[in-house]
């Protein structure tokens, strides 16, 4: 059976009908979204409990555990779980996993949610072994937003918006990028917090209480990105020489290294996600540095090795960080010549991006993710340190944005603050059917294959299903058809649309869709 479906062709006429200059007002940097609710094709969350995110979980020997229970639904809600080992506790009212269990080994925790409208329960497979960060990480970083101004109030205010609109959807990482380091000091010799930053222990401490986790960022250079105290120094004692961003020695690698100062604290406050940014090129040795100060902490530290690891190393990389950028700067554009000619020659598009990170798809594993840079929607423009305007990426290029990264099994990790989230783009980020393609638990990277009439990324699933997306890169609109054997699957199909969350019906051997310039179509096949 044959049958063509459409995409979101008709939400671009919508768009036109609707918001009439958008394309204008997104050009002149407003302030303010325009009201893109008629291009919101995913339903509305439903009142009975469902649970998302992470079905697995990974642990070192004694290391803490924190899991939180992302669970959508109506509240109050009330939380169960059954079969935990000793030395794991459950707190009934947020939906807590804590605790440390010092052998290794596998534990099933049957967790149970149950509000007026209903109940739903889930196994949660809870590892303790060597490996940790089983599933890509799933939060924010501040410098798509607020760039080298964030603040603690920033962060908090984005972290208040997570426990309110993105846990329940499986999101925890609330990462502070460049612009929170003052000066060497303290117990450990190590990099402080400005005056912009209260007691990190503390803003550690009230994350976690949230069910959340806590992010920070630093680079072996003497001086950071944004000009802010590095990783090293030419001073002994660590003493910080501060350079222009750019300036003199800046951005190079000083005598004096402190990786071991700095993850100390960083275990001490409570951190869980270290972000350690420079031109990694061959610098293989340091990021070993920084991996096995983190490992000597007592705390599963989620390391991310940025950015742009040559791939000829992609096996070394694999092996030190629990994730690898896969290229550049990602701006909010789909293609880079979109750009001035002369200005930031260092970004890429969307489309850029996909081309780069393709290549990288065998080096995708649980433990360790390929990671394309942070998602370019909502509120931006704190890396050009310029008022908030919306994202320049058309909804359709949004879809297909995001429709990537989960087909990717890539960490999804927002650039953009929290607390100033739109409808439209607050559906992008809790599709849960979308959600489950990326925190599935086999951790593949979808295979990019052309078909006719565009291209198509093809990711099965843990439970034997095949996910896959329909892209149009191309300039005008396109039918986009997949047949079974180029998805490798056989005989009938049920097949889903993901983003709308509705079946289309059984198909015999191939599937088609009407696909706008930009566009994706998601669908999800279930042998019959």
């Amino acid at each position: 059976m044959r049958k063509e479906y459409k995409g979101f062709g008709i939400g671009l006429v919508l768009l036109a009908v609707a918001v009439g200059g958008a394309a204008q007002v997104i050009a002149q940097e407003a302030s303010s979204f325009p009201d893109l609710t008629p291009l919101i094709v995913t339903p509305a969350h439903k009142a009975e409990p469902r649970f998302n995110g992470a079905k697995v979980f990974g642990v070192r020997p004694d290391s803490p555990i924190l899991y939180t229970l992302a669970v959508a639904g109506e509240r109050p809600m009330k939380f169960s779980a059954k079969g935990l080992p000793k030395g794991v506790k459950f707190d009934k009212k947020r939906g807590l996993i804590t605790g440390r269990l010092a052998i290794p080994g596998t534990h099933i925790i049957t967790l149970q949610a149950t509000n007026k409208a209903g109940s739903a329960e889930r196994d949660l497979k809870l590892i303790v072994g060597n490996d940790f960060s089983l599933t890509p990480p799933m939060g924010c970083n501040t410098w798509g937003g607020l760039g080298p101004n964030v603040s603690e109030a920033g962060v908090r205010a984005s972290a208040q918006a997570m426990a309110l609109k993105l846990r329940d959807h499986g999101y925890s990482y609330v990462n502070i990028d460049d612009g929170w380091q003052g000066i060497r000091g303290g117990k450990y010799n190590a990099i402080q917090p400005n005056e912009k930053f209260g007691d990190m222990k503390k803003l550690c401490d009230d994350l976690h209480k949230m069910g959340l986790k806590l992010g920070l960022y630093s680079t072996p250079w003497r001086t950071s990105y944004a000009g802010f105290c590095g990783g090293s120094s030419d001073d002994p004692d660590g003493t910080w020489a501060k350079l222009p961003p750019g300036g003199k020695k800046g951005w190079t690698h000083a005598p004096y290294r402190f990786e071991i100062n700095d993850a100390l604290q960083c275990g001490a406050w409570g951190v869980d996600y270290f972000k350690y940014d420079w031109s990694i090129r061959d610098y293989v040795d340091l990021a070993m540095k920084i991996k096995l100060a983190l490992l000597a902490t007592d705390r599963d530290i989620v390391l991310e090795l940025s950015n742009t690891a040559p791939l000829a190393k992609g096996d070394i990389y694999t092996q030190i960080g629990n994730m690898t950028r896969t290229d550049g700067d990602l701006v909010d554009v789909w293609s880079k010549t979109q750009l001035d000619k002369g200005k930031q020659r260092w970004a890429l598009g969307v489309r850029d991006l996909w081309i780069a990170h393709k290549e990288w798809q065998k080096f995708n594993v649980p433990g360790h993710w390929n990671m394309p840079c942070p998602l370019r929607v909502g509120m931006l423009g704190g890396w050009d340190n310029k008022p908030l305007r919306p994202t320049r990426l058309t909804p359709d290029e949004q879809y297909s944005h995001m429709s990537l990264w989960c087909l990717w099994a890539a960490p999804i990790i927002i650039g953009a603050p929290l607390d100033k989230l739109d409808d439209f783009t607050l559906s992008l980020l809790t599709n849960d059917e979308m959600l489950d393609v990326n925190q599935d638990a086999l951790g593949l990277q979808a295979t990019d294959i052309d078909v006719a009439g565009g291209e198509a990324l093809i990711k099965k699933m843990e439970d034997g299903s095949v996910a896959i997306g329909l892209f149009n890169p191309g300039e005008v609109g396109s039918d986009v058809s997949i047949k079974w054997a180029e998805a490798g699957v056989k005989g009938k199909q049920r097949v889903r649309d993901l983003w709308r969350q509705k079946d289309l019906g059984v198909f015999e051997d191939s599937f088609k869709a009407t696909v706008p310039s930009h566009g994706v179509v998601v669908v999800r096949l279930f042998a019959q």
